[in-house]
């Protein structure tokens, strides 16, 4: 162990302390209106591990040398971080929102609840579910800009939303399970390990699916009396968006999520998206590009810091008997994320298959409570912390309200 190894272990620390009393300096800049500034920055949840990874590159410039500390930084790999930005942008724009909602409006027919709570459980449960096609950050970005309106909103009692918010979290983490490619600590082992969309949904898919219907089933049903039926009023425009530019923003999806793991190919589509985006701006609102900036910032802080933090999480992966790295797995994935924690369980060599189940079962499943548990997350904090208290989201609500969903999720994965 180095100085260097110690000093990334604190401002790591630093930095996770840092995230969970991001509401507090929320709450201070409402109660100190002259440095009301500062303090909102520090309470962004999303700037915290960018600005300790800065901070991280500083002092190791400082110990080990310029030259050291600019060939970490540019050691890490960044694809995540800029996928999620850029996918969160595109399913987020109007045409994508549009369809999805008549399509779910559609189906909210068929289903013996009230429409407005049929679209709730519908973005809790249907959604996160979908995950697995159009992978876990575009599900997030779809569910929470559908239940914004319905759940996160002022009228709704606090712990109703924490509530909700965990089952959310917990239900895109485990919802995307059901395919190889679409979560990201399942990516991270797929290739090591040989496992392909059929074994995963034979091993994790089904039991993941009644997991996530049971949590938005009960979610849904303590939210009954609070859901109107004004609540399902969507924002209305003066034109409506054309089905064939709705799927063309469809088929910018499709081919991001299909590029995923080459970033020259899936930012070029970007920009070309952004292009088209401006050439129809008529059909468009906003691009959620402040949002999506941010929560890349965010991932790329955790890629920086997280880097430094193998030397002591892999002897700890691979020193646990398979049911005591389930609950291990379960509690790190808190944090430190949880495509990390997988990712050091695939350098393991000689990991017997009931261990590889259980890491990846307790890493997904503990994906819901905290921020940085599971990569889309920051994605629903920038979108969801608006309808919240002081317009933020505090960490202990959300371990709270995730610990219901994330007990059943484990218990799934355990049969």
């Amino acid at each position: 162990m180095t100085l260097m190894d110690t000093l990334g272990v604190v401002i790591f620390g630093l930095a996770l302390l840092h995230t969970f009393s991001a509401k507090f300096f929320e709450v201070l800049a409402h109660r100190h209106a002259r440095h009301a500034g500062l303090f909102h920055l520090l309470g962004e949840v999303e700037v915290v591990f960018g600005f300790w990874a800065f901070v991280l590159v500083v002092v190791m410039a400082l110990v080990s040398g310029g030259d050291a500390a600019v060939a970490y930084a540019e050691s890490r790999q960044y694809t995540e971080p800029l996928f999620v930005f850029v996918v969160m942008v595109v399913a987020a724009s109007r045409p994508v929102l549009e369809i999805v909602g008549r399509v779910l409006r559609g189906m909210a027919s068929f289903v013996p609840l009230p429409d407005a709570l049929a679209m709730v459980w519908f973005g809790l449960a249907v959604v996160p579910l979908l995950g697995s096609l159009i992978t876990e950050p575009a599900a997030m970005t779809l569910a929470a800009l559908i239940l914004a309106p319905r759940i996160f909103r002022r009228g709704i009692p606090e712990w109703l939303k924490y509530a909700a918010l965990g089952v959310l979290f917990v239900n895109v983490s485990i919802g995307g399970t059901l395919t190889s490619y679409a979560a990201p600590p399942v990516l991270m082992v797929a290739s090591a390990w040989q496992w392909d969309s059929a074994f995963m949904l034979a091993s994790f898919g089904w039991k993941a699916a009644i997991a996530v219907l049971f949590n938005a089933t009960v979610v849904t049903l303590l939210l009954r009396k609070q859901i109107t039926v004004d609540d399902d009023a969507d924002e209305t425009h003066t034109e409506p968006v054309p089905l064939i530019v709705s799927l063309i923003h469809l088929a910018f999806l499709a081919g991001v999520v299909l590029l995923a793991h080459h970033p020259v190919f899936f930012l070029g589509l970007f920009l070309f998206f952004m292009g088209y985006a401006q050439a129809y701006e008529r059909h468009q609102n906003p691009l959620i590009l402040k949002e999506g900036l941010l929560v890349g910032f965010f991932l790329a802080g955790l890629v920086v810091l997280g880097g430094m933090q193998q030397w002591w999480l892999q002897p700890i992966v691979s020193s646990l008997k398979p049911h005591t790295l389930f609950f291990a797995a379960l509690g790190l994935t808190a944090i430190t994320d949880n495509a990390a924690l997988t990712y050091l369980g695939s350098l393991i060599a000689g990991l017997s298959e009931q261990a590889k189940y259980l890491l990846v079962a307790g890493a997904v499943a503990g994906g819901g409570l905290t921020v940085i548990a599971n990569a889309p997350n920051p994605a629903g904090v920038a979108l969801l912390k608006r309808g919240f208290d002081n317009e933020s989201i505090g960490a202990l609500g959300l371990l709270l309200g995730a610990l219901p969903p994330t007990a059943v999720a484990a218990l799934m994965f355990l049969i």
